[in-house]
């Protein structure tokens, strides 16, 4: 395992290849700028506008960021010198159009062996890792499966140190290249700037300082959150979210999460608790959540309540052992062939959802909602009069519907939005200091 002490940075090898699209190289990150009296230190948002570029010449970043051409000079080439960026070929075919009459500017893009980081996404199903360097591009990932029941901090922390080993064996490219930090996203009541974990699903134990323990097991340090959050930063830093600067993210699994970006920032709460919307009531002394209250959303929409009530109307005694899943496309099929009861269930878990949909359109008027999660397959979570009664319950004030996407990721982008929690925690100590700026 790598040492947590800063790695020394000298200007690694050009790296053999990049991610490209439309011949143009794929950035990460968010498009639209965080600026102003509160943005970061300009040395940081140069670094950050050509990460999210793919990349960029002095001019560019000279035009978007609003700066002088000389102050632009000095930033990169100072950056340059940290070894977090290289100059490099212009792959842009726009920029080479526009300037074919003429010597073709230098493109800037970041060096990716300047370190890596690891993402990891735990569930009650599997544990996966991803790692990613720092332009964003994945150098390989890791799967193992988890138990259902909850276990105690030491029991979780190996198993995390074992997804890690795996993981890193499974890097691509040279095993040299520092692994500087680890952003980690579970299910539950997560205190983020602590990095204990409140409650969840995973551990038998409540106020659990989950950070720490790994920091002591790993050696390196470890950023928590809760795993909508990552999700929520995997739209914002390589998916729909990019152009966007409020969306709502929501996920229907084992619970139901939402993750929401303010300002094209992540919004956790003034305590980095906020946004449990399987957790809001939706009906009072309703049914039994897994948190321990009840009639939360959740206890209505998210597995386990679908099995509960798959009990009844599938007459599970003569079924046999079954496992969750099949359960539930047995439930579901037996809903698209007709059956009234098993039809029921899914027409109320869908009505439940559109009542948090609506919640959630009424407070925080996003521009768009993705829905994700391993249930997206069942369309009842969509369909028509679902969305219908979303915008039919939202007050009547001409505005216009909110734009809902479905989005059907599968894990290894949860884990890689760990790696954008990681990123940008690395970034913010590498660049952040305004007095280095």
């Amino acid at each position: 395992m790598n040492d947590a002490t800063t790695p020394n940075r000298p200007s690694p090898p050009r790296a053999a290849s990049r991610q490209l699209r439309n011949g143009s190289i794929v950035g990460c990150g968010p498009r639209l700028r965080n600026g102003g009296d509160s943005g970061p230190p300009l040395r940081q948002q140069v670094f950050e506008h050509v990460r999210a570029e793919g990349q960029a010449t002095r001019s560019q970043i000279t035009r978007s960021l609003g700066i002088s051409g000389g102050m632009v000079t000095q930033l990169t080439a100072d950056l340059i010198r940290s070894g977090l960026l290289e100059e490099m070929a212009d792959t842009d075919r726009q920029t080479s159009r526009e300037t074919a009459r003429g010597r073709p500017p230098t493109a800037l893009g970041v060096v990716p062996e300047s370190g890596r980081v690891l993402g990891l996404k735990l569930s009650e199903d599997v544990h996966t890792a991803v790692i990613t360097d720092f332009a964003g591009v994945e150098h390989g990932s890791a799967t193992r499966p988890s138990g259902r029941r909850p276990s105690g901090l030491d029991a979780l922390s190996e198993e995390v140190a074992a997804l890690v080993d795996q993981a890193l064996s499974n890097a691509a490219g040279p095993s040299t290249v520092p692994l500087v930090a680890i952003g980690l996203g579970l299910p539950g009541l997560v205190k983020h700037e602590e990095g204990t974990v409140a409650w969840s699903p995973l551990l038998s134990q409540r106020n659990a300082p989950l950070k720490a323990a790994l920091e002591a097991r790993l050696g390196l340090p470890v950023h928590v959150d809760n795993d909508v959050n990552m999700l929520s930063l995997a739209e914002l830093w390589f998916g729909a979210g990019r152009w966007k600067s409020d969306f709502a993210v929501v996920t229907i699994e084992q619970g139901v999460g939402m993750g929401l970006v303010l300002g094209n920032q992540l919004y956790r709460g003034a305590r980095g608790m906020g946004l449990e919307l399987g957790h809001t009531k939706v009906q009072m002394d309703g049914a039994l959540c897994r948190c321990g209250r009840r009639g939360c959303l959740e206890a209505y929409v998210a597995d386990y309540a679908l099995l509960r009530e798959a009990a009844t109307a599938l007459d599970s005694d003569g079924l046999g052992p079954v496992a969750p899943e099949d359960m539930l496309d047995r439930l579901f099929g037996q809903a698209k062939a007709g059956n009234r009861a098993a039809a029921t269930i899914f027409r109320r878990a869908g009505r439940y959802l559109s009542l948090g949909l609506s919640n959630v359109v009424q407070l925080f008027d996003p521009e768009l909602i993705i829905l994700s999660g391993a249930r997206m397959r069942y369309d009842y979570l969509y369909a028509e009069e679902v969305l219908a009664e979303m915008t039919a319950q939202a007050l009547d004030d001409q505005r216009p519907p909110v734009r809902v996407e479905i989005h059907a990721w599968g894990d290894l982008v949860w884990a890689r939005g760990a790696t954008a929690l990681a990123l940008s925690v690395e970034t913010d100590r590498l660049l952040g200091d305004p007095a280095l700026a």
